[in-house]
């Protein structure tokens, strides 16, 4: 990859050390409903059980035969959706392991991938105009959201889809007390040095949106993932399972690529 700066070399580290313990974002989706998957893809009313139902159907409906980037949506999960209803996928990932997790849900399904180890902060590795989706997902591993939306605009077809997740800016740090949840730091600070070695950052709504616009995409939906999620009654108190049932961890955006 060209970007080798501390950020990279820190969530390259961060999410090696997930894969190797076995964290539930890297291990591969080796159970789908294939038949549910299809049958949603082609607009039957039924919704996705959990985790899969924040998946938006434009982004699945025709997918046969379409060329799907997932940046970085790997370790086998989200590569694996668009994987087993036809698209031709590829998946660009800081870390390796969880690029093991894509090869291996392909082998499992039977389709082909490619997999390109990289940083979603550059995609001069990929044409220009050379896919029609891009399921991005966790751009708070990098310090600027305009940067990687300027590399999606690049590589998407015009028309194209995006689709990423993006954190709550107001609760982007909090901290259970003992009995409620607090905000942990000034909203002017951005950078977040986790205790694991990760480093975060918070994007500003004016970016998250504006950004949006000014790489040549439009805003399409977005969707609260969290507002209708009550934490489950044995949620450990201050876990993330328990704190995004009062918090809310994201939402999700979906773009559509401008023609030229």
């Amino acid at each position: 990859m060209d970007y080798t700066d501390d950020v990279a070399r820190a969530n390259e580290a961060l999410w090696e050390s997930e894969v190797r313990r076995g964290g539930g974002a890297t291990v591969p989706w080796l159970d789908l409903n294939v038949e549910q998957l299809r049958g949603f893809a082609r607009g039957e009313p039924d919704g996705l059980p959990e985790p899969h139902e924040d998946l938006y159907r434009p982004l699945v409906a025709d997918v046969r035969g379409k060329d799907v980037l997932c940046l970085p949506a790997a370790g086998g999960q989200h590569s694996a959706l668009f994987g087993v209803l036809g698209a031709k996928v590829t998946v660009v990932d800081i870390a390796r392991g969880q690029l093991d997790g894509d090869e291996r849900a392909a082998a499992h399904y039977g389709y082909e991938i490619t997999t390109i180890h990289g940083d979603m902060r550059d995609l001069s590795c990929l044409a220009p105009a050379s896919f029609d989706v891009v399921y991005g997902t966790t751009p708070c591993y990098v310090p600027s959201i305009r940067e990687v939306y300027a590399q999606v605009a690049r590589v998407l077809r015009p028309g194209g889809l995006y689709r990423t997740d993006v954190g709550q800016p107001a609760t982007f740090v909090v901290e259970w007390d003992g009995a409620h949840y607090c905000l942990g730091v000034p909203y002017r600070e951005r950078v977040l040095r986790r205790d694991d070695g990760g480093i975060e950052f918070r994007h500003y709504m004016d970016d998250i949106f504006n950004g949006l616009r000014d790489a040549g995409l439009t805003l399409v939906e977005v969707i609260d993932c969290a507002r209708d999620h009550a934490p489950p009654p044995d949620a450990a108190p201050g876990s993330w399972t328990h704190e995004s049932g009062y918090v809310g961890g994201c939402f999700v955006i979906v773009a559509r690529r401008n023609a030229d």
